[in-house]
């Protein structure tokens, strides 16, 4: 870190880390709702997930709801509603596992495809960027303290409530749900327009 710079931050440890991470949270977009840090206008979880599953893709693997909730970090009725606006917007298809019926397999559409590679290139364009703004002798030392604090997020992360059923909630994930008509959720999103 240049020197001066722990000057504008608390003195403990804890707090220092989360003001510069706060500072970087807002600098950067993540707060925002409706547009990507690389200037997208989709939501942040949106992008991600179509990368996600693109890289599945390339992979020859689909993956199911819950496996994508579990990379984006996002619960079973997040993952089930963004999958649900993604379906609509003809970037992905659900189908059940032959093995288990009641397991979604997340496919993206062709459409899909396009947009998740366009989202890609726009986001590696914003933080080749960025990095470009850092010192070339600080670049080491920043890829290198992300690693660690993505180690010491895996290593303090909590395990996820249980569901009103008493399971964890990212096992029901994927699961069929019951025919109950439309729900709430679905009632409250509105398919937002997207620009592939």
């Amino acid at each position: 870190m240049p020197s001066g710079c722990a000057e504008q931050y608390p003195a403990h440890d804890g707090d220092a880390l989360r003001a510069l991470v706060q500072r970087f949270v807002r600098e950067i977009g993540l707060l925002s709702s409706d547009r990507t840090p690389c200037g997208r206008p989709i939501a942040v979880s949106h992008a991600h997930a179509l990368m996600v599953l693109l890289e599945h893709r390339r992979a020859g693997l689909e993956p199911t709801q819950r496996e994508l909730g579990q990379v984006l970090g996002i619960d079973k009725s997040n993952v089930t509603r963004l999958c649900r606006k993604m379906e609509r917007a003809g970037q992905l298809v659900q189908q059940r596992d032959a093995k288990d019926g009641r397991m979604r397999l997340l496919a993206l559409t062709e459409r899909g495809v396009r947009l998740a590679a366009s989202v890609e290139r726009s986001s590696r364009d914003r933080f080749q960027r960025l990095m470009g703004a850092v010192r070339h002798e600080h670049r080491g030392a920043v890829l290198s303290a992300l690693g660690v604090l993505n180690e010491a997020l895996a290593a303090s992360a909590t395990p996820a409530p249980p569901d009103r059923s008493g399971r964890d909630s990212r096992d029901a994930a994927d699961l069929e749900p019951q025919p109950r008509g439309r729900d709430d959720a679905d009632a409250a999103s509105t398919p937002r327009r997207e620009s592939a």
